[in-house]
Order: structure tokens, then sequence, then C-alpha cells
């Protein structure tokens, strides 16, 4: 699913292929203002930030959940890639409503 989820990206000007997740430690020397968590994973057990940065989240469903309940139901490939596709689309909004979107959330 990984290579069909940079293709999916590509379609929309996006090129994710280098991309990778990073630990939290690796911003350890890093002064942060704002970190915005988009699962509910990472909010549940993001680590303490110190008081002057600002923690938001902002709840997005998770596409390989979603896409592995309906594998099990027997849905299509295509039908798993559209939990991938509504996502996408959903954080793209959020982002291109910055700063905005931040306003309406005082986390």
């Amino acid at each position: 699913m990984a290579d069909k989820l940079k293709i999916l990206f590509l379609c929309t000007g996006i090129d994710i292929s280098g991309h990778t997740s990073k630990h939290v430690n690796d911003f350890k020397d890093v002064t942060l203002d704002l970190v915005i968590t988009v699962c509910g994973h990472a909010h549940e057990t993001c680590p303490y930030f110190p008081p002057r940065c600002r923690v938001i989240h902002v709840g997005f469903d998770d596409p390989p959940e979603l896409a592995r309940k309906l594998a099990q139901k027997g849905a299509s490939k295509e039908e798993q890639l559209y939990c991938y596709r509504r996502i996408r689309d959903e954080i793209k909004l959020f982002v291109k409503g910055l700063p905005d979107n931040l306003k309406k959330r005082r986390n």
C-alpha cells in the first residue's frame, strides 16, 4: 500500500517519496513553537513538550486502519484507497486554512 500511497500523493502534485517518519528525539535540540498531532496515537502518547511550545491535536481518521477494516469486509483495493484519498484531502484543506484553522483550536 505504501507505493500506492506515494502515487496517490503524486497525483495531487505532492512528492512524498523522500518523506520518512521522525522520532521526537530528532527535535530535542530544536526550539519548537508549535506541534500539531494528527493521529490519536500521537496525541495520546506524545511526549512532554516545554510550556512555551503550543501543542494542538487535529484528529483525522487513520487510513491504514480504515482500509484494513474494509479489506476484512472484502472491499476492493479502490475502495480501500478511497480512505487515503479522503484523509489526504481533509489534511490538505486543514493546511490550506492555516493559520486561521489554528485560531479555531485552542488546545
